[in-house]
């Protein structure tokens, strides 16, 4: 406990900044993956491939986390008997069951629609913590706040933003369901943290995962030809995004409570929006509809977490 007080990623500024950088990479990524798919010619049917393309990225990015970490603690980061099983399990929801249904629901959605319908991880992983783990204490604020935060979600699927486009199960429905799978990977981060390297745990969860999706992806006749140097430095960029960024999440999460760390989960949607929007030239993000879901989710997820925000008080986990 001493030494979480003593941490610089316990001051709020700290933690807002490390945030905004993580969320800057994220939301790039939406639209990263789908300039992928063009990029290395994978169909928005062709699902085995596209588990290729996913099981690839993440084993580069867990080879990427490990090197560096290993650098920057000055020796090699290898998994012991205690930290294996941790890093199956969080590598489990975090990598496997998360990006099985992210890439898939990703190739039948827009990159909008998506960025906007992940903001529910903040929700689940505050339920998840509370709820099942006893991490954190669920208030009326908080069930208020995820009340609001979700009906900005029903608002993106009822209305649509590109010509009233309903809710899809393979796009919509897999976007949200790799969410949930995303508040489970954040508590467990949570909770094996507390005894455990964050960096070893973030880099042999996406190794191990990544492998499991390639071999999975390939065994079902997916396969990706990288003919370009852009298909090249789409997977690379890629790689990099999911190694940086939950690697820095990670820490937080080590250091603070989940609710203080998501809070600021409010800037995922609007970087994935607005980079969505510029770099796949989606029509409709900042109309009526993109706007008032963007602004109840921020909104739920401001009154969830406005407590822990500014104070730093929570319970952490065991």
């Amino acid at each position: 406990m001493n030494e979480t007080k003593r941490s610089p990623l316990t001051r709020t500024p700290i933690v807002a900044l490390v945030a905004l950088i993580c969320c800057m990479l994220w939301g790039s990524a939406f639209s990263g993956v789908k300039v992928g798919y063009r990029l290395i010619g994978i169909d928005a049917q062709d699902w085995a491939s596209q588990m290729v393309f996913a099981g690839v990225r993440f084993l580069i990015a867990g080879v990427m986390a490990i090197v560096v970490g290993s650098i920057a603690e000055r020796k090699v980061l290898l998994p012991t008997k205690t930290s294996t099983p941790k890093f199956m399990v969080i590598s489990l929801f975090q990598t496997i069951f998360q990006y099985f249904f992210y890439y898939i629901g990703l190739a039948h959605t827009t990159g909008v629609k998506a960025a906007i319908i992940v903001a529910a991880n903040v929700f689940t992983a505050i339920l998840i913590s509370s709820l099942l783990y006893r991490q954190e204490k669920l208030t009326a604020k908080k069930l208020i706040g995820c009340v609001i935060g979700f009906s900005g979600i029903v608002l993106v699927n009822a209305a649509g933003l590109e010509g009233g486009l309903h809710f899809s199960l393979l796009g919509d429905g897999f976007i949200f369901l790799c969410t949930v799978a995303s508040g489970f990977s954040q508590v467990y981060m949570k909770r094996f943290s507390a005894t455990e390297n964050p960096v070893l745990l973030s880099g042999w969860q996406f190794a191990f995962g990544g492998a499991v999706m390639w071999l999975f992806g390939a065994v079902c006749g997916g396969h990706m030809t990288l003919a370009t140097p852009g298909a090249w430095a789409i997977l690379l960029y890629l790689s990099f995004v999911s190694a940086a960024a939950y690697s820095l999440w990670a820490n937080l999460l080590k250091h603070n409570p989940v609710s203080k760390v998501t809070v600021f989960g409010f800037l995922n949607p609007m970087c994935g929006v607005i980079i969505s929007t510029i770099v796949l030239r989606e029509d409709g993000a900042f109309g009526l509809p993109g706007f008032g879901a963007l602004l109840l989710v921020c909104l739920g997820i401001l009154i969830v977490n406005r407590g822990n925000a500014s104070g730093g008080k929570g319970t952490p986990s065991p």
